[in-house]
């Protein structure tokens, strides 16, 4: 029998574990044209934190109360009864947060791995991760030689992507990450500085430190003080790829004052806010660009990995205690060989 976690209720604030529930859950029959999957690895990200409100106007549709939940995954196929997938093939899909599912094919895409890439990074940095911080940082912000780049969030899955690429391309950049621990990895991919804003003092006043020529591009998965900040910082003409606002999803974060807006008018900088699935049709040039990189060891690749289905809720909230280095996973094993797990 496969089992799932379902939104048991709505959070108000931050979520805890009684606002979830795993529950068995029955497959159907398998059809034509379906696969049916038994899941390895399992994503939890930030975004799926606002679909647990019922805001209809969100760009993906809200959880629904008492329905299992959905999310990326990578999975083994057991089953098949559509051309082009056999068992023992690996897919990435969105049918996560449950061991195992049945889908269409169309639903799937197929995991072709480049040698010496771990398959847990088709959910990161050779995933929506990656799609994000290279589109985000190269076409959004316009990134280009010379520039200085600001990127809040910098030990996240996205974060700690956007770091790299930008030094791939030889920019200075700015990261901000919190506590020691994260600032050290931060520098070890090749930050030119790290701000620890969990450190006494403002961050305002350590990015103008940091950064004592302005920034000229701000990657943003933060939001709040940071946004603040990056305006506060930002040059003629700055760019601002706005990804990701994680300090305002619970509720319970410094939310953005917006003081110092009147900069955008000044320095005449542009504030893009964008989503990954808007370049789900150029996802080919991202995975080749950053597959290219990760498999000759100009960038690297890190996940923090629970373990087991039960440890889904419990992975997804410690997104927001900030316990990720890189993207947050959950290891599910029981697959092949091939499946690495």
């Amino acid at each position: 029998m496969a089992h799932a976690w379902h939104l048991k209720s709505r959070p108000i604030g931050r979520p805890d574990l009684e606002n979830f529930e795993l529950k068995q859950i029955a497959l159907p029959s398998l059809e034509e044209g379906h696969i049916h999957v038994r899941n390895l690895w399992l994503s939890v990200d930030p975004y799926m934190r606002p679909r647990m409100n019922d805001n209809p106007r969100s760009y993906v549709p809200p959880y629904e109360v008492g329905a299992p939940l959905d999310g990326g995954a990578i999975g083994e196929v057991v089953e098949s009864r559509a051309p082009g997938f056999a068992p023992g093939d690996l897919v990435k899909h969105m049918m996560g947060w449950r061991d195992e599912a049945v889908l269409l094919a169309t639903q799937a895409t197929p995991i072709q791995p480049i040698k010496d890439v771990p398959i847990d990074a088709y959910l990161g940095i050779m995933g929506g991760p990656g799609l994000t911080a290279y589109f985000g940082l190269f076409d959004v912000a316009a990134a280009k030689a010379g520039d200085t780049v600001f990127v809040s969030g910098a030990a996240g899955a996205v974060g700690s992507s956007v770091v790299q690429l930008a030094k791939a391309r030889g920019l200075t950049v700015i990261a901000s990450a919190g506590g020691a621990s994260k600032c050290a990895w931060i520098r070890e991919l090749g930050a030119d500085a790290v701000i620890d804003y969990k450190a006494e003092g403002s961050l305002l006043d350590k990015l103008r430190a940091a950064a004592p020529q302005g920034i000229d591009v701000y990657f943003d998965n933060v939001g709040g003080e940071h946004l603040d900040a990056a305006l506060a910082t930002g040059n003629e003409h700055a760019r601002f790829a706005l990804c990701g606002m994680i300090s305002e999803y619970n509720g319970d974060g410094p939310s953005t004052s917006l003081r110092h807006l009147t900069q955008a008018v000044t320095c005449r900088m542009t504030l893009r806010g964008f989503i990954s699935s808007d370049y789900l049709h150029r996802k080919s040039e991202s995975e080749t660009y950053v597959g290219e990189l990760l498999a000759t060891g100009k960038i690297k690749w890190r996940s923090t990995v629970f373990e087991g289905l039960n440890s889904v809720p419990e992975a997804f909230l410690a997104l927001f205690e900030g316990e990720n280095k890189g993207k947050m996973l959950i290891k599910l094993c029981g697959g092949t060989a091939r499946s690495q797990c």
